[in-house]
């Protein structure tokens, strides 16, 4: 697979490198961010490969879920790019195994209340939800005790197979 000539300089790579595994992935996903313009649609979808879009769908389901959880991710759009695509298989390819069943765990919630789940709410209607579905509570949970360990797997991946992520210039 090659990279959607994403190209990332090695002298980014490298000082990413020394700030640690976030401080690796987060020159690819700053630069997937830049390539989308931070917006994932029909139009910009075809911009990345495969690889690249699960790094950034990894990016938005942690940022999301620290802050607000399975809830907000799917309140801020995003259900489908997670859930919809390949993503937990992805996750299990990079070796994430435990990330991959957290997924399909918070696919079936999903999938069985997406209607209401993705409805616009007002700020009281959202906060709400929280105990409505407080189903997705363990797998955040988990997903934050495992946090580092699934992060430090992607990054082992991306570095294994860094040309299926980026060319290095």
């Amino acid at each position: 697979m090659e990279a959607n000539k994403i190209a990332i300089t090695d002298e980014a790579l490298r000082r990413g490198a020394e700030e640690g595994m976030d401080g690796f992935l987060k020159v690819f996903i700053d630069k997937y961010l830049e390539v989308t313009g931070g917006v994932i649609n029909a139009e910009t979808m075809p911009l990345l490969n495969g690889c690249q879009h699960s790094l950034l769908g990894y990016h938005f389901l942690r940022e999301e879920i620290n802050e607000g959880g399975f809830v907000q991710l799917i309140q801020n759009g995003y259900g489908p790019y997670i859930f919809d695509n390949p993503f937990a298989k992805a996750m299990r390819m990079f070796g994430a195994k435990e990330l991959a069943r957290l997924i399909y765990s918070a696919k079936k919630i999903y999938d069985e209340n997406r209607a209401d789940l993705e409805k616009d709410r007002d700020d009281e209607e959202f906060m709400a939800m929280y105990e409505q579905y407080e189903a997705f509570d363990d797998l955040e949970e988990e997903f934050m005790d495992l946090e580092e360990l699934i992060t430090a797997q992607i990054a082992e991946y991306v570095d294994d197979h860094i040309e299926e992520f980026a060319e290095i210039v």
